[in-house]
């Protein structure tokens, strides 16, 4: 995956997190006695959700080299966009017993009371932390990215490719986090109500990736590492 395609997929699909982690962004306490500190407590905010993003970029694009070596990265990326399919197929009652796992609800606890412990700080360190965590919770549209991120190929694109992802969802993220509520509930829904179809074509261009069908940023022609090795063998 071109590490370009990360700002698209964070910005076309940056509804989502409107939805998702709107909530949040409409919690950030409102400090300081200018306009610019306010400002710059929000844009605090949303770097530290972009710090979170390359982070995992790069430990999943190092996974995802472990998966190169192996000649995997095309059977990888269908199976991503299969997944990302099948995801959005599942039914809601499925998802919601999902979410009642153990672990899973173990780590929305564990974020939601350190969210509720740093909003009572009133401070632009408690905003950037804030941040941070909220790229930790558990999101769909997040995975999406890793898996991006880990078709890469490698750490450093995998860190890039997740900083553009996070740089794509900065503007609408700011924007809610300066509007307040004007993005009532019911937008929130309506919003929601876009991101199976974005999933999908979300999930139709990971698979056209490893399909090899030689279309430029589409499809591009994938060629294995073994023939890399030996094209630099044999110029020396």
């Amino acid at each position: 995956m071109d590490v370009w395609t990360g700002f698209a997929v964070g910005l076309f699909g940056s509804l989502h997190c409107v939805g998702m982690c709107g909530p949040i962004a409409l919690a950030l306490p409102v400090f300081g006695e200018t306009q610019f500190k306010i400002m710059l407590g929000r844009i605090l905010y949303n770097l530290g959700r972009i710090v979170t993003y390359t982070v995992m970029g790069a430990l999943f694009g190092l996974f995802g080299s472990r998966l190169v070596l192996f000649g995997l990265q095309q059977n990888l990326s269908i199976i991503f966009g299969t997944g990302i399919l099948l995801y959005v197929l599942i039914p809601r009652k499925i998802k919601v017993q999902v979410s009642e796992f153990g672990f899973y609800k173990t780590i929305v606890s564990f974020l939601k009371t350190n969210f509720s412990r740093l909003t009572s700080k009133r401070s632009n360190s408690s905003l950037f932390t804030i941040g941070l965590l909220n790229g930790l919770l558990p999101c769909g549209f997040v995975y999406v990215g890793i898996a991006g991120a880990t078709s890469t190929g490698n750490w450093l694109n995998g860190a890039i490719y997740m900083t553009l992802f996070g740089l794509g969802t900065f503007p609408i993220m700011f924007v809610t986090t300066v509007l307040g509520k004007v993005i009532n509930f019911n937008l929130r829904r309506r919003i929601n109500k876009l991101i199976p179809f974005l999933a999908v074509l979300l999930a139709l261009l990971f698979i056209l990736r490893g399909l090899n069908l030689g279309i430029p940023f589409i499809s591009p022609k994938f060629i294995p590492t073994s023939v890399n090795a030996e094209a630099v063998q044999n110029c020396h």
